[in-house]
């Protein structure tokens, strides 16, 4: 079984001050079940503006509790990033910068950026090859809307996403892609498809990587996750198979005992 992971997407949805006290209590926290949680790579993506802020506390880690036992499991993330490495592109962030923050990981493709920014297949693609040749980790974002499910056509959207966003990007041996399933119409909702649902489709994500890649570089260099509707209530249930590597979460995320209560349950089911 792979490494779990678990991504906090905190969206737009806190300032400053409400990160850096969130980020205090979710430390606070994780050092009380610290065995458990070190045997899951948790990531943080909050605004671009609290990148630095957020940084600082997880290269800091424990030592707001005068400890020396850091852990390493905790990543930085961005939650978007431009396709050029640098240039004039007004408001723009590029790869290289977010490193430069302390980033190890760029979500690509989330269905808000598509559907409210427009963000169309070809720019995801470009978006994934910078990430990867500034050495960052791509989180690519798939999923269909409720319209393409009614419509029969769920399979061949999250193929033609990952297809589009993959075929010809370069993925070394020493470099990670990570690929979430994320089913827009259960974003927010509070609704969750169930886990042979998201099994198969992470299945169908991983045969469509085969013409991409070889078999050993899929097998350990490619993580498949889940997203949408999560919380402690239910995560239990997507990671009971070896197919589903983590998850990623949203609204659970902002909410510091609910999402220490989710890395509690994966770090768990690792070591069943």
């Amino acid at each position: 079984m792979k490494r779990p992971i678990v991504v906090a997407n905190w969206k737009m949805q806190l300032g400053l001050k409400e990160g850096e006290l969130l980020m205090d209590d979710i430390l606070n926290r994780l050092e009380k079940i610290k065995k458990i949680a070190e045997k899951v790579d948790i990531i943080f993506c909050p605004p671009f503006f609290a990148l630095e802020s957020v940084s600082k506390k997880l290269k800091g880690s424990f030592s707001l509790l005068n400890r020396k036992n850091q852990m390493t499991n905790l990543f930085l993330g961005a939650q978007d990033c431009f396709w050029e490495h640098k240039g004039a592109f007004t408001g723009e962030i590029s790869p290289d910068q977010l490193k430069e923050l302390g980033c190890q990981y760029v979500i690509i493709g989330h269905s808000e950026r598509r559907q409210n920014l427009g963000e169309t297949d070809e720019m995801v693609h470009h978006k994934i090859k910078t990430v990867l040749e500034s050495e960052l980790v791509p989180i690519l974002c798939v999923g269909e809307t409720f319209e393409e499910r009614q419509n029969g056509a769920k399979d061949y959207v999250i193929i033609n996403q990952v297809t589009r966003a993959l075929e010809g990007n370069v993925l070394k041996a020493d470099q990670e892609i990570i690929i979430a399933y994320e089913p827009i119409w259960v974003i927010g909702s509070g609704q969750v498809v169930t886990q042979e649902e998201a099994q198969y489709t992470n299945q169908v994500i991983q045969q469509r990587m085969i013409d991409f890649y070889p078999l050993p570089l899929i097998k350990n260099n490619i993580r498949l996750l889940y997203g949408g509707g999560i919380d402690s209530t239910n995560v239990g249930q997507f990671i009971e198979k070896d197919i589903i590597d983590g998850i990623l979460v949203g609204n659970a995320s902002l909410k510091a005992e609910e999402f220490v209560k989710i890395i509690e349950t994966i770090g768990l089911k690792s070591t069943q």
